[in-house]
Parts: structure tokens; C-alpha cells; sequence
């Protein structure tokens, strides 16, 4: 349960871009928004979004073990294929036609503000 409700905020704070993607739509604020990977694959707005939390959550102090573990944990739901999502992840962030999408989800990030993006990454601590 703690691991979709880290999907769902994660995607619903940090890409509202995702709501666009045929697997989401957009919902008010106080409604759950399901972002879990369908039989379609994972969007390119889901990975930014999350690969944003890399970037946001050190700065929160949450560059811990418990961060690290819950993060690598969340990474390898989205990319299963992958033998070392977290590394697969990070070499997708520096591609030149995974930059826009990086932009929009940093974006958002900003405008999700401090609190709602600290909540995230406090989450992703209790991720087992």
C-alpha cells in the first residue's frame, strides 16, 4: 500500500505532464490518481518524475540508507527489466530526448513546493 502511495504522489506532484499519458487522468486534488504501470509500459513523464526525486530528496537529508533502499525499490517496479534500474534510470536522464521531460517534472517539482516534495521523499524512506 505504501508503494502505490508513493507512485501516486510522486506522479501526481511532480508530473502533472503525466496526466496527459493515456495510463492517467486527471483528478482534483483529494482524489487518488492511479499510476500504476499498465500492460503498455512505463511513460517517459513517470521516469522523469521519479528521477526528479533523486535530485529533490538530498537536499531534504534524505540521501540515507532507508531513502536509498525504498528509492532503488520504486525505480525497479517502473523499469523490472532492467538488472540495474537505478544505473538504467540515471543513463536515461542524461539522453538528449529525455531532457524535455526532465524539464516539465523539475518543473513541477518547483511547484509542488518544499513540504508536499519532502512528504514524498519521507515516504520513499519507508519503502520495503
Amino acid at each position: 500500500m505504501k508503494k502505490s502511495l508513493i507512485k501516486k504522489m510522486a506522479c501526481a506532484v511532480l508530473a502533472t505532464a503525466c496526466f496527459s499519458s493515456p495510463i492517467l487522468h486527471a483528478a482534483p486534488q483529494s482524489e487518488n490518481i492511479d499510476v500504476t504501470p499498465d500492460n503498455k509500459g512505463t511513460t517517459p513523464e513517470e521516469l522523469a518524475a521519479i528521477y526528479v526525486l533523486s535530485e529533490v530528496c538530498p537536499s531534504y537529508g534524505m540521501a540515507n540508507d532507508d531513502y536509498q533502499a525504498g528509492y532503488a525499490k520504486l525505480v525497479k517496479e517502473y523499469l523490472p527489466e532492467e538488472s540495474n534500474p537505478v544505473d538504467a534510470l540515471n543513463q536515461r536522464s542524461k539522453q538528449k530526448s529525455f531532457k524535455k521531460y526532465l524539464v516539465e517534472a523539475r518543473q513541477d517539482a518547483k511547484k509542488a513546493g518544499d513540504a508536499q516534495n519532502k512528504d514524498i521523499c519521507k515516504e520513499i524512506t519507508t519503502i520495503k
